[in-house]
């Protein structure tokens, strides 16, 4: 939710390298009729997040990891579950017109939060609000749907029967090392958390959804209020999509606890992968390049898409 800057374009080596060199003295063995000296893996990918997974996302079989099963924050990447709860919301209508209310806008701005600066009054569908969810990060977004998909006298008892459907969704998902206390990421017990490997479950989980590939891999979309002659036009955080070729989204989310956070997901040669990365200090788009290198077999030279100066940072 907070901005934090500091990633820079890097390059990655060749893994090629040790491989050329094995062939070749392969070669030179068999030529001396000597045993030829055994073929080594290429290396795992170097990444200074402090916990980071990659998996197949058609057969779930784990590809690299790094303290894959510890519990960390991981900030806006909550919306992920947000997201998954409304769409599997029995006979959900995504068509469904939820108003704005100023309470949503007053809580973005008593918490610093990431906001999709969403206007009272205005009536958007659901649909629409999950773009306001996973582009631009909004929390204001984040609490609409809560609100709207709760149930409860209140907004008090809605949002937290939304969080509670949450920590019920993960439980049936078996998210064994996740826990939710809030529905945006925005902590204020501590009790928000999930593991690199859960959340990469969660993620093949959410993609299963036609509505939720269409939303995360949009780099920007213009939506205009229902009742008002109003147009948001919001811009996808992810930085990744639209820099590496065939990444088709996930979320993005920083706070100071959490540390800069990545979920992706990418598709090449018949290939699907997901990826996460939590607290990442610096590098976390070039660090989730490597891993997608590493699941690829190929090295790639990262420019990353730079976002319009008004859009927001996550």
């Amino acid at each position: 939710m907070q901005r934090r800057g500091g990633e820079q374009d890097r390059r990655r080596g060749a893994w090629g390298a040790p491989l050329a060199a094995t062939a070749a003295a392969t070669a030179v063995a068999f030529a001396a009729g000597l045993p030829a000296p055994a073929a080594h893996a290429a290396p795992g990918p170097s990444v200074d997040a402090k916990g980071a997974y990659l998996m197949d996302a058609r057969s779930a079989r784990p590809l690299w990891a790094k303290d894959a099963t510890v519990k960390r924050p991981m900030a806006s990447t909550t919306k992920i579950m947000t997201a998954v709860v409304v769409l599997d919301t029995p006979g959900v209508d995504l068509e469904r017109q939820i108003e704005i209310k100023q309470s949503y806008r007053d809580y973005v701005q008593r918490t610093g939060a990431s906001t999709a600066d969403l206007r009272t009054g205005d009536k958007l569908t659901a649909r629409q609000l999950l773009y306001a969810l996973m582009l631009p990060s909004g929390c204001d977004a984040a609490y609409a749907l809560a609100d709207a998909f709760g149930t409860g006298p209140d907004e008090a008892a809605r949002t937290k029967s939304f969080i509670a459907k949450m920590n019920a969704e993960a439980r049936q998902l078996k998210l064994r090392g996740t826990n939710y206390d809030s529905f945006d990421g925005i902590s204020s017990a501590g009790r928000n958390y999930s593991t690199p490997r859960d959340l990469a479950e969660l993620s093949r989980h959410a993609l299963r959804s036609a509505t939720f590939r269409t939303v995360v891999s949009a780099l920007n979309t213009q939506q205009k209020a229902k009742n008002v002659n109003r147009l948001y036009t919001w811009y996808n955080t992810n930085k990744l999509l639209g820099s590496y070729g065939g990444v088709t989204g996930i979320k993005t989310g920083t706070t100071t606890a959490s540390g800069p956070c990545l979920v992706f997901a990418a598709r090449q040669g018949g290939r699907n992968v997901v990826g996460v990365i939590l607290n990442d200090p610096v590098n976390r788009y070039p660090d989730a390049a490597e891993m997608l290198d590493y699941a690829f077999k190929k090295h790639t030279s990262l420019k990353l898409r730079r976002l319009p100066s008004a859009a927001h940072e996550d």
